[in-house]
């Protein structure tokens, strides 16, 4: 337990913002950790299997909901947002209607955002602790079993909208989350207050119906989850659908109309954009070797899913396209390729293509 007077921490408090400011976050919060209703919600959506082969979801158990137990000490969490929606890409909607065209995921078409954000939260952990001492705390960002919506919720930062996802009222949802967990009793902000309303355009925009019910997300039949996620074979019911998603899906966060209040990336790293992946073609991404892949996703999140998985979900794509000549070459080509995982998608595009589409649908 600090010893540290409480007046301090009120003024720490007081200078958080200004402190994060500084280190490129958009925003900042302190969150109590009391997440019981939160702890139910998970609880029955892993009952129900809707977490599919995240079985590290299951895994750690209570303790996503339980900061304390994660964190022995913890008392407060400190939440942070990192807006990044890239305002230089090609138009999201655009992409999507050209079915010769890959569309990626806004939020993967910069630089990985996990170091970036992890070295500027634990650099807010230093100047913390340079100002009062040494203190107990731990970095998140994607990287462990944490409720990072619900704490950022409880931090003030934002609703969790119908979607799932977390939505500020001055910055819709494009932003990326990270928290520092802390044994420090600092004053607690009041929780954000949902303004979903009636609104529910993100349900039927869904390409996939993975929004169930309002904040109930499928995972299994989630496009992010398909194209991502999943290591094996992406269920034949659900290929058609996928259009030309080949790294997850945004159309929940596009239709919703709080994003008219999101703001573009600020920082430089977030907003270049990498190996136009907002222009691509299908083919051209197809045509790239294990050794291309490697190196041009360095540095990416998308390196993450692996050369085999990339090669799946083009080929979906590229059978849920315009059935000309060329995407029938590309598909041939890669027909014998040396993955089973690959060669079954492959034959499932090429006949999605010659053949007519209803009936392979």
């Amino acid at each position: 337990m600090s010893t540290v007077p409480d007046s301090d921490f009120n003024a720490l408090r007081r200078d958080l913002d200004a402190y994060a400011t500084e280190l490129g976050f958009a925003g900042l919060g302190v969150a109590n950790i009391a997440l019981e209703e939160d702890e139910r919600h998970l609880l029955a959506w892993l009952e129900a299997g809707m977490h599919g082969q995240m079985h590290y979801m299951q895994r750690h158990g209570v303790r996503r909901a339980r900061p304390a137990e994660l964190k022995p000490g913890t008392l407060r969490v400190i939440s942070v947002r990192m807006d990044y929606w890239p305002s230089a890409a090609d138009d999201a909607w655009e992409t999507l209607a050209d079915g010769r065209r890959a569309y990626v995921s806004r939020y993967a078409l910069g630089r990985d955002y996990h170091k970036l954000m992890r070295n500027a939260l634990q650099k807010l952990a230093d100047r913390i602790a340079e100002r009062i001492g040494p203190f107990g705390h731990r970095v998140f960002v994607d990287s462990g079993p944490v409720l990072e919506k619900a704490l950022a919720r409880n931090a003030g930062l934002g609703w969790i909208g119908k979607h799932t996802n977390l939505i500020a009222r001055d910055a819709g949802s494009w932003f990326f989350l990270g928290e520092l967990y802390t044994d420090l009793p600092l004053p607690a902000d009041a929780p954000a207050s949902g303004h979903c309303g009636t609104c529910s355009a993100c349900m039927p925009a869904c390409p996939t119906g993975a929004i169930v019910a309002p904040w109930k997300l499928d995972a299994r039949r989630c496009i992010s989850y398909l194209t991502i996620e999943l290591d094996g074979a992406i269920p034949v019911e659900l290929r058609p659908l996928l259009g030309n998603r080949i790294y997850g899906c945004d159309d929940c966060q596009l239709v919703c109309p709080w994003n008219k209040f999101a703001r573009a990336a600020s920082h430089p790293t977030l907003a270049q954009l990498r190996n136009s992946l907002d222009t691509a073609t299908l083919i051209d991404l197809f045509a790239w070797s294990a050794e291309d892949f490697d190196l041009r996703m360095r540095g990416s999140a998308i390196r993450r899913i692996g050369h085999e998985r990339w090669l799946r979900n083009i080929a979906v794509a590229l059978g849920n396209g315009p059935a000309d000549d060329d995407a029938k070459a590309a598909l041939r080509a890669r027909a014998n390729d040396e993955s089973a995982l690959v060669r079954e998608h492959v034959a499932w595009a090429l006949a999605r293509l010659t053949e007519p589409r209803a009936a392979a649908d």
